[in-house]
Parts: C-alpha cells; structure tokens; sequence
C-alpha cells in the first residue's frame, strides 16, 4: 500500500456477513473526519416508473440493480477533490428519495456493499480491498433481523427474497469476488485483531 492520498478502501461480503461493523469501526477508530463513506446500497437504481407488484419481482441481488457507474463517477470526483451528491434510497418503496446526501472530499475514500468487487471498473479504484467472510447461517439471521427492523418487510418475504436471489446471488457473485480481496476478516466486526490491524495500516498511511 504505497498508494498516494486519497485512498480508496473497498469493504465487501454477504449480506449480514459484517461489513457495515467494519465501515462503522474504521469510521470511528480513524476518524470520521479523515473518511468519505459511500455504501453501494444508495445507488440501487429507482424504481418509481414501475407498480409494487413490479417492484417487488426485482432481483436486488445482481448487479444489475445497482447504478453502479454513477458510484464510479462520484470516487472518482472525490479523488479530484469534488464533493458529490449521494442518493438517499428508500427501500420501504424501492425508490429514491427527493433529497440527497453532500459527502465531500476526505483523504480516504471507504466504499462498503456485498458486490463492491464483481465490476472491474469499480474493482480497479481499489488501493485495498477487504472481504468479511461470514457463515451463511449468521448472515441470513442478521438479515432477517435488519429487514424486519429497518426495512418494513414480513418474515415470509424475507426468507423468500434469501432463497429466490439472495443465495443464488451469493454464489454466483459475492463469493468468487473473495478471490480479489487484499485482506479477509472472518466474522466481520467481532475480529478485532483482524481491525486492529487494518486501523493500523490506514492509520500509518494517514500520517505520512
């Protein structure tokens, strides 16, 4: 990691595998004044022009659903020393709201979501990727628990969304990225040597 500033982190994983804990940890132990924080799930595309019941036959889980070209376009004005306009998705209603989040220029760039590393446009502005590898069993109980509090769904929409794409997804997408990772921290946020280690790293990079 001899990169100059500012460097861009890419954060990947399953679903509920951890990889928000690791953002929030790094945000919190480096700074958040040092950090511009983009998370992938902002930039779902919206999908006001279609009927609920459309809406809801989405798969959410390829990368197709992701507007992952503008997510290219704002590192790469944060790098310039741009400040971008994040959008706000609600995904109560699979739409994107009005209003939308200013996030400017910081010496790190850490960019977190579950196929962060299946594009190789988006995969190339990566100095570091890390990979939190998690078993299936807890990140699907991590997800249930999130969309039923979070997101308004029902218990039998989850587990149906988790057979119909999100395993699916998972293996077709998510895993094989791993094989691009920098660094792999097995059970996310609760690794804390793994944590220690990559505050460490970016700590280090920060001072010089």
């Amino acid at each position: 990691m001899s990169h100059s500033l500012p460097l861009v982190i890419g954060i990947a994983g399953g679903s509920g595998s951890g990889k928000t804990t690791v953002a929030q940890q790094i945000l919190l132990r480096v700074g958040e004044e040092h950090i511009a924080y983009l998370q992938h799930d902002a930039y779902y595309r919206d999908l006001s022009h279609l009927t609920p019941s459309q809406r809801a036959e989405v798969n959410f889980d390829h990368p197709d659903a992701l507007e992952t070209e503008l997510l290219i376009q704002h590192i790469q004005m944060l790098k310039r020393g741009q400040a971008v306009q994040v959008p706000i998705y609600d995904f109560a209603t699979h739409t994107r709201r009005p209003e939308t989040i200013t996030v400017e220029p910081r010496p790190l760039i850490l960019v977190e979501g579950i196929l962060v590393f299946v594009e190789k446009a988006l995969r190339d502005l990566f100095d570091l990727k890390i990979f939190v590898d998690t078993d299936a069993d807890l990140r699907f109980i991590r997800r249930l628990e999130r969309d039923l509090r979070e997101r308004g769904r029902t218990m039998e929409s989850v587990i149906h969304q988790y057979l119909s794409t999100v395993r699916p997804m998972h293996l077709e997408f998510v895993e094989p990225s791993k094989r691009y990772a920098d660094v792999i921290i097995p059970e996310g946020g609760y690794n804390m040597p793994a944590l220690d280690m990559v505050v460490a790293r970016l700590e280090a990079m920060l001072r010089r």
